[in-house]
């Protein structure tokens, strides 16, 4: 059974009555993504899940500009965003959890994303999205058991908390875990047309969605943004990044082990050593360009380690707020506390991994140590002891 792009372009359009992607590239691309799908060699259920997903992103995209042309949402500003960026595996997550409690602070959540039309500013606090983005959760976590011992922010469901190139999913940019689980496929995250330009004006556009009709919070995000800079300032001149820096060994094994757990809950069992290889050159492509990149320097960057952040957590979320103008006060500081307090990081099992995973593809430890030596020199990233 394979899929058919035009035919589920033209059903999209049929269901909702509307025509207008905001992007004419958007059929190509969509089409890009369809031929992937029908490479995988699904079987007729997982081609029909597929298919299922394809109609929710495409229906989803067309009533997210049906909105932006009925409402004028185009005119909300969004004005100093906080981002949180470093390599996977080096705390951005929690941090970003951190800032979320703030009563202050807005950031994206599950069930908006998901499902963003209508604005959520128009919808009341009985919203049915966010049962069925809680629904969705659930389906996920029983599918990805794994999944929670490195990322237990799931089991916050649908009102949890989103990377920044989440909001790309129904413009085919990526294809992720939290959009595709459904379908017995690895998450794509490269292979797919990217614009780096054209990605930040669609954050921008869902930021806009989520905030008309809102009180106006400070915007907290969290991505990997360390590629894009360029493109992130351009969209959000005013904005402020903390970048957490760590040892990319550690990094490389982490992240390998990660990402095999969730794709294990998708596909079933994968080559280790493969994936190993593979998140290892990832890891260094970015190192290489945290290195060249010019804009690293840039001053509304502030450079922070993982390990501080481990130590002091509250403390490094303070440096950033006083980085940006902004005073971390007593009731925000409480709660960032009180989260830690009650959201332990192994609260549904202690999450493992090891730099074996490195040395069983014929990697000397001290030598990838040395490789990164001058990285670790210029942010001040110590080698973490542990196996």
């Amino acid at each position: 059974m394979s899929l058919d792009a035009a035919a589920l372009l033209e059903a999209a359009q049929a269901e909702t009555g509307l025509r207008d992607y905001a992007d004419p590239t958007l059929p190509h691309r969509f089409a890009v993504a369809v031929d992937h799908l029908n490479a995988l060699g699904l079987d007729a259920d997982g081609a029909r899940e597929a298919a299922r997903v394809c109609h929710w992103l495409l229906t989803s995209r067309l009533e997210f500009v049906g909105d932006r042309n009925r409402y004028p949402v185009g005119d909300e500003v969004i004005e100093a965003p906080m981002f949180v960026t470093g390599e996977p595996r080096s705390g951005t997550t929690l941090m970003h959890a951190l800032m979320s409690v703030d009563p202050d602070a807005r950031a994206l959540r599950f069930w908006e994303v998901m499902y963003p039309s209508p604005p959520p500013g128009l919808a009341g606090p009985d919203d049915p999205r966010r049962a069925r983005a809680d629904a969705d959760w659930r389906e996920i976590n029983a599918k990805l058991p794994k999944w929670l011992h490195s990322h237990p922010y799931n089991d916050m469901l649908g009102d949890g908390l989103p990377e920044d190139e989440r909001t790309w999913a129904f413009d085919f940019r990526v294809m992720t875990p939290t959009a595709w689980w459904r379908v017995p496929m690895q998450s794509l995250v490269a292979g797919l047309p990217t614009d780096a330009a054209a990605q930040y004006r669609l954050h921008k556009a869902m930021l806009q969605q989520l905030q008309y009709r809102r009180p106006r919070k400070r915007w907290v995000l969290k991505g990997f943004h360390g590629f894009r800079l360029a493109e992130l300032f351009d969209t959000y001149p005013d904005a402020r990044i903390v970048w957490l820096h760590r040892d990319p060994v550690q990094v490389a094994a982490s992240r390998t082990m990660m990402m095999a757990d969730i794709a294990e809950g998708m596909v079933g069992p994968i080559d280790l050593h493969a994936a190993a290889k593979m998140h290892l050159e990832l890891t260094r492509a970015g190192i290489a360009n945290t290195m060249a990149n010019p804009l690293v320097d840039d001053p509304r960057i502030l450079h922070a380690r993982y390990t501080d952040f481990v130590a002091h957590p509250v403390e490094t979320v303070r440096r950033y707020y006083t980085f940006c103008g902004r005073d971390l006060a007593a009731g925000p500081e409480a709660a960032m506390r009180d989260y830690l307090v009650a959201n332990r990081g192994d609260r549904h099992g202690k999450f493992t991994y090891s730099t074996r995973l490195l040395t069983d593809i014929g990697e000397d430890l001290d030598a990838l140590h040395a490789e990164f030596r001058a990285f670790r020199e210029r942010f001040g990233v110590a080698i973490e002891n542990r196996a």
